[in-house]
């Protein structure tokens, strides 16, 4: 067998300028919002079961607190790094993600050099590929 085919990650990063450093925050921001919206809705909900069933009233606030906790652990996730990208300078490297590419490798080949590759995004045009 000369060599095999594999799947390997490329890391997308992503240089921030001042129109995705805005697009990220508010995309930060709306999802805020609609956390905050959901908290308040299931208020409303575990009042309404409260009122329903007040027998039941440890259970009906265990469960809605642990979604609302859930949210809150949300909310301080997104808070934090939307803290983080207020902080970063433009032109910083932010990593977006990951992506998918087949290689061929084949005996000798260097594995790092195959497994470390990552594509430069600026303003979603591919400025740079890395290996």
């Amino acid at each position: 067998m000369s060599g095999i085919t594999v799947t390997v990650p490329v890391t997308v990063k992503a240089k921030l300028t001042e129109k995705l450093k805005a697009r990220l925050l508010d995309e930060m921001g709306k999802a805020l919002e609609q956390l905050d919206l959901e908290i308040k809705q299931i208020d409303l909900d575990r009042q309404r079961e409260l009122n329903k069933n007040p027998q039941h009233i440890n259970e009906i606030n265990n469960y809605f607190g642990n979604e609302i906790a859930r949210r809150e652990e949300q909310v301080d996730e997104i808070s934090h790094k939307r803290e983080n990208i207020e902080k970063l300078s433009i032109g910083a490297e932010i990593t977006q993600g990951t992506l998918e590419r087949q290689v061929e490798i084949k005996v000798g080949d260097d594995m790092r050099e195959l497994m470390n590759v990552e594509v430069l995004v600026e303003d979603d045009k591919i400025i740079a590929i890395r290996g």
